[in-house]
């Protein structure tokens, strides 16, 4: 078992607190919250050991969970790494990319391990279709949510739609050509509502809207490729997967085909894909251990993380 740490006790924090301790792949030794009132609230509500100095909880540990605001990730990162500890890092990885690049430096010359908080990537869901997913040339996304203060020290882009970003980014194998976006400030100080316009350079081109003021959750994410139509709902956790192929020469009584302008006949099928339940934050958390134990890369690493924030900030960019 590897001897972990959390630092940041909020809500996310919490629960990575809770699912760190029921994990058989780590050993939960305690956390570090800059708020000393909260750090001992949340110890005597769940038994966590609290530590008051956050340099005693790096050096006591193996692994250091990063769940802090974005602004500290960097320097509790730089620290953890610095004393040659893994370090786990809730999205966006830094508030600069200089600083993730920094990290990404730092990380290859002390050797360690380094993975990303992008949960969507776990989220059975995906991961059901994740395989099929194969050279997409057209990507629509929504992701709404409804008010909720937490969260809008930044706009939208870093909070909502870079779970998106990342997707795309991990099935789509081209450079990002061209981006165009717009931005909305309708109750915050940063914009709550985002729409991207991103052109890969094979071709592929993908739509994203993003708002936190919406009267209702959606989480949805469609991929259009040859002969392929996958839909992903990541809140509801339900795929639909419409595929085509040659029509046979004698099509059945129930069998959908359709015809082009050539000619062409195209029969209609359907996947249902196994969706397996999963919790995908514990399932990122027990990955990352994976990675470390097996020294091989992790699903999301820092050069994603960065990838994944330098496509956001070209979002806000260019607004």
């Amino acid at each position: 078992m590897l001897k972990v740490g959390v630092l940041g006790a909020g809500h996310l924090g919490k629960i990575h607190l809770r699912l760190l301790n029921e994990s058989d792949k780590y050993e939960l030794i305690g956390f570090y919250d800059p708020d000393a009132i909260n750090g001992k609230a949340v110890a005597e509500e769940f038994g966590y050991t609290y530590f008051d100095n956050l340099n005693k909880l790096i050096d006591a540990v193996e692994v250091v969970d990063i769940v802090t605001p974005t602004l500290s990730h960097f320097e509790c990162a730089k620290k953890a790494m610095e004393k040659g500890k893994h370090i786990f890092i809730e999205k966006p990885i830094t508030n600069t990319l200089e600083e993730a690049e920094a990290l990404i430096a730092l990380q290859r010359e002390m050797g360690v391990k380094g993975q990303v908080g992008h949960v969507e990537r776990f989220n059975p869901a995906f991961s059901a279709v994740r395989d099929s997913i194969r050279n997409p040339m057209f990507i629509e996304t929504h992701r709404l949510a409804e008010f909720n203060p937490r969260g809008t020290d930044v706009p939208v882009v870093l909070d909502l739609m870079i779970h998106d970003i990342d997707a795309i980014l991990s099935v789509v194998e081209s450079k990002v050509k061209t981006i165009s976006a717009s931005g909305v400030s309708v109750i915050s100080n940063s914009p709550d509502i985002a729409n991207a316009r991103i052109l890969f350079e094979n071709g592929c081109v993908a739509n994203l809207t993003a708002s936190r003021i919406s009267l209702k959750n959606m989480r949805k994410s469609r991929f259009f490729q040859k002969d392929a139509y996958i839909s992903v709902d990541f809140l509801e956790k339900k795929v639909e997967v419409v595929k085509m192929k040659d029509a046979p020469e004698h099509p059945g009584e129930f069998d959908m085909v359709l015809q082009n302008a050539e000619g062409v006949k195209k029969q209609i099928y359907f996947e249902n894909p196994e969706i397996r339940v999963n919790n995908a934050i514990k399932e990122e958390l027990e990955t990352f251990a994976d990675a470390i134990a097996g020294d091989h890369e992790p699903i999301v690493s820092l050069e994603q993380g960065a990838r994944a924030l330098k496509v956001a900030l070209q979002v806000i960019e260019a607004f």
